[in-house]
């Protein structure tokens, strides 16, 4: 299995982007955040945090990514002239610091190499007075749809350990976010779960999006030969949770975090 690769607006959305936007609209909401602020959001990947951050009638939202794809696709969906999207690295933002009244990330921060350098350009970056703020997938217990392949692939390939993001994202908890928020030097620093219901209609729905090739399972999926992917294929069917019409209803935890800067 190669390097994982996000660049696909349309493959992501048919994997975990449908579920990103009811989390981004929450984060939104827990921030209370006031009209009129200069936002800064830092892996913004096809657009659905910046979408959210609209809503909350900031004066500007500016996006960053390094993914030219997913800055098409969030520019192509995004029409708000108060929104702007750039190329960038979360560890080396490209603005003047002390520029915006708030700062955030979803779902991207634990795909940083080095989160800690990424978590002080939002501190570098953040004004006086502003906030910055994160979220990330709960993988090892929260995100239902992962947990239920993962256990079955690993089941049937051991060493297909290695590619679970449970174990390979350290940061994806309360007490390292908050760690990194702390070292960066931010005060009042709060976590929270954020869970919102995932429901397929069908076992078809729930399995589509790992024949994407893009994320780590589908990853995963893309690597195996026909006859071990229609064998973890017909484990997940036998242990999904579907219901009387056949619909599968799971959750989809993540963890936020956010502070002040002074």
């Amino acid at each position: 299995m190669g390097q994982v690769v996000w660049e696909v607006g349309a493959a992501y959305e048919a994997y975990v982007g449908r579920w990103s936007r009811p989390v981004a609209r929450e984060f939104v909401a827990w921030l209370g955040a006031g009209a009129g602020r200069t936002w800064l959001d830092v892996g913004c990947g096809p657009g659905a945090l910046t979408a959210a951050a609209l809503g909350a009638d900031p004066a500007r939202v500016t996006g960053v990514d390094r993914s030219p794809g997913f800055l098409a696709e969030a520019r192509a969906r995004t029409d708000d002239p108060r929104a702007g999207f750039a190329a960038g690295d979360a560890r080396a933002l490209p603005v003047a610091g002390r520029r915006f009244d708030v700062v955030v990330s979803g779902l991207c921060l634990n795909f940083v190499p080095e989160p800690g350098r990424a978590v002080a350009e939002f501190a570098r970056v953040t004004a006086p007075g502003g906030v910055a703020a994160a979220y990330v997938w709960d993988y090892a217990e929260g995100m239902a749809m992962m947990r239920h392949f993962w256990d079955a692939a690993v089941e049937l390939d051991p060493p297909a350990a290695r590619f679970d993001e449970g174990s390979r994202f350290t940061v994806c908890a309360p007490e390292p976010l908050a760690g990194l928020w702390s070292g960066a030097g931010f005060t009042a620093v709060r976590t929270r779960a954020v869970e919102v219901a995932t429901v397929f209609t069908g076992f078809a729905d729930f399995w589509q999006p790992f024949l994407g090739g893009q994320g780590s399972a589908p990853g995963y999926v893309a690597s195996l030969t026909e006859p071990r992917r229609t064998a973890l294929r017909e484990l997940l069917r036998s242990r999904l949770p579907a219901g009387p019409d056949g619909s599968i209803r799971l959750t989809a935890r993540a963890w936020a975090v956010r502070g002040e800067l002074r």
